[in-house]
């Protein structure tokens, strides 16, 4: 709500501006009147007296615009950076291009002893503004191609995306009929709340067992998430609800996207991994991403410092874990206090942590960071902001970007790393195999492996 309302203020600012500079434009008089000079007589017999001031003014109002909408987005717009399968985590050398680089890892790296590739928990497939009233999606999920829309009783519904009748993707052409999908081959509508058939238009009975295999799925947070338990189970636990969200306290700020060539425990298992936030996200986020560049010694005046507990939760939340960070900042070698926060980060399930901000100046608020398997080894992470509608949207858009760029950096171990079932570990690294014991209830008997890797997987 507060961010179209700064749209449209944003438009009604601009449309006047528009205006005021045709009329200047349309007014604009000879010098004559104006400086008390004149034209050149040539310029008054070809028409041209006045040209010169009104191309002026026409620039000036096109750079006025143009400072505008950069000013709009700065202070007002969601930051949105959404990165590229190839684009972050890859060295391009020897004249490769970044996807070419990264298919040869692809295929070179040893995937190793994994784990099985889809845990059984909640997983995001989009964030809600993503999905008005009557869209229809089309997502890749858990190697699985899904329908997402949104019905006219405004719900959002999730259904595979291959019509039973005879293959037809529902969400590349199809429509939302009410609550229902129509296929956009011979329109046959399948109901979002159980996926059965409702209607064929040139049948006179619809067949009961004519249905698409509806998803269970919620709605919370701003996210719409879908359950996966390999045995066909039902949810047994839910992902908590974050009150300042729902009541509009907390508004959205932004999000990014990155995808990671990785399994997915690889990411999570970053929580109880508390010796690589000393290495890896000790430089300041001034030194950028390249792991090649970043302890360069331009930007070593700036330092972060971290000190970090993570521990499982117990019943009835033993499908929760959390890491406490607390975060201090140098320059010079001198502390800035105003800087220190406070981090909880909890994580629900395999695929959903709650990042939890609260510093007495610069405010409150949450980054979701939601991990979804695309495929056995790619991973689609986001992370949105939520954050006091009071605090100007520079704070938590510039809270996002410094997650991004740390965020990033790990992309790049992971992108170009192998899973080690049994890793050589000393007695500081033991929240690593409590953490892989943690993570293992999310895996049953029949809970999907990954038996080969095709080479042809390129991007």
């Amino acid at each position: 709500m507060e961010n179209s309302r700064a749209s449209l203020m944003f438009k009604v600012v601009a449309v006047a501006a528009i205006g005021l500079t045709a009329t200047f434009v349309m007014l604009v008089q000879d010098p004559d009147t104006l400086f008390g000079g004149g034209y050149p007589e040539l310029w008054r017999r070809t028409g041209l007296a006045g040209a010169p001031t009104r191309a002026a003014a026409c620039i000036f109002a096109g750079v006025f615009l143009l400072a505008m909408g950069w000013l709009y987005r700065l202070l007002f717009a969601p930051l949105e950076l959404l990165r590229g399968v190839d684009e972050v985590g890859y060295i391009a050398e020897d004249g490769r291009s970044r996807a070419q680089a990264a298919n040869e890892v692809r295929r070179r790296r040893k995937t190793g002893e994994l784990p099985p590739v889809y845990p059984n928990g909640w997983y995001r497939v989009l964030d809600s503004h993503l999905l008005e009233r009557g869209d229809v999606k089309s997502v890749t999920v858990l190697g699985q191609q899904v329908a997402v829309f949104r019905g006219q009783d405004g719900k959002a519904y999730v259904v595979d995306a291959y019509c039973p009748h005879l293959g037809a993707n529902l969400a590349v052409g199809g429509r939302v009929v009410g609550g229902c999908i129509e296929c956009p081959f011979h329109g046959w509508q399948f109901r979002g709340t159980d996926g059965k058939c409702v209607r064929i238009p040139y049948a006179d009975k619809v067949p009961e067992f004519a249905k698409v295999r509806c998803w269970p799925s919620c709605e919370i947070n701003g996210q719409v998430l879908v359950w996966f338990h390999c045995d066909g189970l039902e949810p047994s636990w839910r992902v908590p609800e974050q009150s300042e969200i729902t009541r509009g306290e907390w508004v959205y700020r932004g999000r990014t996207e990155h995808f990671i060539n990785a399994h997915i425990e690889e990411i999570p298992e970053n929580a109880a991994d508390i010796a690589h936030l000393a290495h890896l996200h000790t430089p300041g986020i001034v030194s950028g991403v390249d792991l090649r560049y970043t302890n360069s010694k331009t930007w070593e005046f700036i330092r972060h410092d971290w000190k970090v507990e993570w521990k499982p939760e117990p019943e009835p939340d033993k499908h929760c874990s959390q890491m406490l960070v607390k975060h201090a900042l140098t320059v010079f070698g001198r502390h800035w206090p105003l800087l220190d926060l406070d981090v909880v980060a909890r994580q629900v399930g395999p695929g959903v942590v709650f990042l939890l901000f609260e510093h007495s100046f610069l405010g409150r608020g949450v980054i979701m960071h939601c991990v979804t398997p695309v495929e056995p080894l790619l991973q689609c992470v986001s992370h949105t902001i939520f954050y006091q509608s009071t605090i100007p949207p520079l704070v938590p858009k510039f809270i996002l970007r410094a997650e991004c760029i740390q965020f990033e950096r790990d992309v790049m171990i992971w992108n170009n790393k192998t899973y080690i079932s049994k890793p050589m570990l000393v007695k500081e690294d033991s929240a690593i195999q409590k953490h892989r014991r943690w993570f293992s209830q999310f895996y049953s008997e029949n809970s999907p492996r990954l038996r080969y890797q095709h080479d042809t997987l390129d991007f």
